[in-house]
């Protein structure tokens, strides 16, 4: 089976660019975590859509900016799929006081960090998350 990026959108008028660079620059995130890509869908979705998984599969009634699901069979593989709300990466962009766009390459990115296994539930693993989601966007060719 070839390795896949997909992107899909639900229930939101959304258009990604870049989808070339984009998948290139996940591969190669991938690559230098010593995985190999199988098969990762991307969601882009509205915060209801967001939270009827969240509620369904999480039983979190809260909305959240991404929601990752990890289908890999094997430890070395990934394959899953990651749900973002277009619409809380906005208002975090906002918080934030940077631009959409680089909000969700963040969010993109630390979908990815998940699924190669890494967490941040504690401080320290929160600190770890963002060192890697800083290295890798700072060799986002886009």
């Amino acid at each position: 089976m070839p390795a896949k990026i997909n992107f899909f959108t639900e229930e939101i008028d959304f258009k990604l660019k870049n989808k070339k660079n984009l998948r290139n620059w996940i591969n190669e995130t991938i690559v230098a975590e010593n995985h190999i890509l199988k098969e990762i869908n991307f969601v882009f979705c509205n915060d209801e859509y967001l939270l009827k998984i969240n509620q369904e599969y999480l039983q979190h009634d809260t909305y959240t900016d991404i929601i990752t699901f990890d289908n890999s069979e094997k430890a070395e593989e990934i394959a899953g799929d990651i749900f973002i709300s277009v619409e809380r990466v906005a208002e975090n962009a906002l918080t934030y006081q940077i631009t959409t766009l680089q909000e969700l390459y963040r969010v993109v990115v630390h979908g990815t960090l998940h699924l190669l296994g890494y967490k941040d539930k504690s401080v320290k693993d929160k600190k770890q998350m963002t060192e890697k989601e800083n290295f890798y966007l700072s060799k986002l060719p886009v």
